[in-house]
C-alpha cells in the first residue's frame, strides 16, 4: 500500500473506484473505502442470513495539495454511516457515533 504515498487523488480512485464517503478538513481530506465480510463459524465465507459480519475499511489521507499522504485498513463492526468525522481526523481511529 505504502506505494501509493505521493500519487494523486484522481490515479488512486481511478484505480480503486469512488470511495463510499469523503471527509474534508482544513488539512485536505479522508476518502473511506469499505466492504461488508460476512463469515460463518467455520470462518468460511457465508450468506448475510447465516453468517455474522464485520467491515473491512481502507482510510486514505489526502493531503491539500492532492496526494496520498498515508494509507491505513482497519476491522470495525459498524457501517460507514456510523463513522464520527471529528474522531476519524483527530485520532487516525474510527468511532461510532
Amino acid at each position: 500500500m505504502d506505494s501509493w504515498v505521493g500519487k494523486t487523488k484522481q490515479i488512486f480512485i481511478k484505480n480503486s473506484g469512488p470511495p463510499v464517503r469523503t471527509f474534508r478538513h482544513d488539512d485536505g481530506e479522508i476518502l473511506i473505502y469499505a466492504d461488508q465480510i460476512y463469515k460463518k463459524a467455520d470462518n468460511t465465507n457465508g450468506s448475510p442470513m447465516t453468517a455474522s459480519n464485520y467491515w473491512e475499511y481502507l482510510f486514505v489521507y489526502i493531503n491539500n495539495e492532492g496526494k496520498v499522504t498515508s494509507l491505513r485498513n482497519e476491522k470495525q463492526n459498524f457501517p460507514p454511516q456510523q463513522i464520527d468525522a471529528s474522531v476519524l481526523r483527530q485520532t487516525n481511529s474510527i468511532s461510532a457515533k
